[in-house]
């Protein structure tokens, strides 16, 4: 691949690094205010909702269907074609967004019920919940928009802008736990406020670029407009194939609702640490190779096609495969250095790394649908994805089965296992239609990525005791956690390195990726 798109990769992984840095600081500092109880519980649960949005339409599920049919009308059009398409969608959406935030405000209590069913049985839990939700969403519309306009920017190449914008969501809410929390008579209530202030604006903070590039929407509302019309046929589908994993999550708070007090927040909090290297590599590969595989598509490109799929694949294995190990072997240590504070106890600890090594396991699962959906999207097949994400649903729903021994972490077993097989059908159907053809030295670069994740795990698990953490202070915590990923890293790198793996393996020119 073109250094051009490794050098987008790297800026846009790490401006979601930033982003994903702050996340923990903020779930650390809720961790450490709020400990895990029914407050937080019911926060987690009414946030549910506006932030599945955010996840599906902020973090690339609106670009699938959004970037190729921009780059159709740019290419056909020009600029003022491009002009007013992003007006008539901008308008049409923003009007469907508003009635579905009116709904989410009067329809909170039902939500609220078929989200986390358990929770009628606790009135003060589900009082709280319908509270909070009815608060947070606005902010739906607010992503919404935020993450058409971030669409807009990263068809035309502008990436840095869209990566970096969730930050100000962990900003606001950090202020909101700090400063707002302690004057309310609901401190929860807080955190709420906060996201709903972080949305409008995260929406302000990328209008300056688009009122650069001339592209700032002029938003009209034509419900019956062909491309609109053909914009909203793909839009559900596009949504619902990048978005399985999201929905799975979904039913395990539903069902985590009638577990043991904690077993939402537990889910939470190993769901976010996954999220970590899934939103760094996951979004950033995502972001980047969509717009070239539409470009690829419109050129009739086949060849180009294949190349970007088989680099975005190989960069998930070299990076998802340590990641994998890393955040299963250090699961305890990991959670004990972030969040055991005050109200987050040794228990909370085990509980939540239970959980947080179950999901864990699919962790090559998710991020690999990051970059097999958008071989479908950019070609405008989208079908054949909600095809197999509804059979990857079932499979999940059927394994939550698991719950029965292993309670909580039944359910996050369940989404990973689930997600490795949606990850497993995307990728056979590209192999049998031959859009995707495997380019020389797969089977070696396969030996040498899972060599030195072997290596590392086996030298983390002989000389890391998880019982050490509890003995530490916050600092010792810290250092030693840091000191370990590092000698991990060190360890994977090193046997890399002598396996005779080079980063210009990852790195040609003209778009094409040169031979392992």
């Amino acid at each position: 691949m073109s250094k051009r798109l490794l050098k987008a990769t790297a800026v846009v992984g790490s401006m979601t690094f930033i982003s994903r840095i702050l996340g923990f600081i903020r779930d650390m500092l809720i961790a450490r205010v709020f400990g895990v109880d029914l407050a937080t519980d019911a926060f987690f649960v009414a946030f549910k909702i506006p932030n599945l949005l955010r996840r599906l339409f902020s973090e690339g599920a609106l670009s699938h269907a959004l970037v190729p049919a921009m780059t159709n009308n740019s290419g056909q059009g020009g600029i003022n074609a491009l002009r007013e398409f992003i007006s008539k969608t901008s308008g049409t959406l923003a009007a469907w967004s508003l009635m579905f935030t009116l709904a989410g405000i009067v329809l909170a209590p039902a939500l609220i019920l078929i989200l986390a069913p358990g929770f009628a049985l606790q009135d003060e839990r589900y009082d709280l919940a319908v509270a909070l939700l009815r608060i947070l969403s606005p902010y739906g519309f607010f992503i919404i928009m935020t993450a058409y306009a971030g669409a807009i920017l990263n068809t035309q190449g502008h990436f840095a802008i869209p990566a970096v914008t969730p930050v100000i969501l962990n900003i606001c809410m950090i202020a909101g736990a700090f400063w707002l929390a302690p004057a309310l008579s609901v401190p929860i209530t807080a955190l709420a406020w906060a996201v709903c202030c972080a949305g409008l604006l995260q929406l302000f903070f990328q209008m300056p670029s688009l009122m650069r590039l001339g592209l700032l929407p002029r938003p009209k509302i034509r419900f019956r407009d062909a491309e609109v019309i053909k914009l909203n046929k793909l839009l559900l589908p596009a949504i619902f194939s990048a978005s399985i994993t999201q929905i799975n999550l979904l039913f395990d708070t539903l069902v985590a609702s009638f577990l043991t007090s904690g077993s939402v927040s537990w889910l939470y909090y190993s769901e976010r640490l996954v999220d970590f290297p899934l939103g760094i590599l996951g979004m950033a590969l995502a972001t980047v190779v969509l717009p070239k595989l539409a470009k690829h598509h419109a050129e009739d490109d086949s060849e180009g096609f294949s190349a970007t799929l088989d680099w975005g694949l190989r960069l998930v294995l070299l990076l998802g495969l340590p990641a994998t190990v890393g955040l299963y072997v250090l699961a305890e240590p990991v959670l004990s250095t972030l969040f055991q504070y005050n109200e987050f106890t040794a228990s909370d600890v085990f509980q939540a790394g239970q959980s947080l090594k179950a999901y864990a396991v699919g962790l090559l699962g998710y991020l690999a649908v990051k970059i097999l959906v958008p071989g479908f999207s950019s070609r405008l097949d989208l079908n054949t994805p909600v095809r197999f994400g509804i059979y990857a649903m079932g499979v999940s729903l059927a394994l939550n089965i698991l719950v029965v021994p292993l309670a909580h972490a039944g359910l996050a077993l369940a989404t990973s296992l689930g997600a490795l097989f949606n990850a497993a059908l995307l990728l056979h159907n590209l192999l049998r239609n031959k859009i995707y053809q495997p380019r020389q030295g797969w089977a070696l670069f396969l030996f040498r990525v899972s060599l030195a994740s072997v290596l590392m795990a086996a030298w983390l698990c002989y000389y890391v005791d998880n019982s050490w953490w509890q003995q530490w202070d916050s600092m010792t915590r810290a250092i030693n956690l840091v000191k370990w990923i590092g000698i991990g890293c060190f360890v994977y790198l090193t046997a890399l390195i002598f396996s005779g793996l080079r980063l210009r393996h990852l790195a040609a020119t003209n778009d094409r990726i040169g031979s392992f």
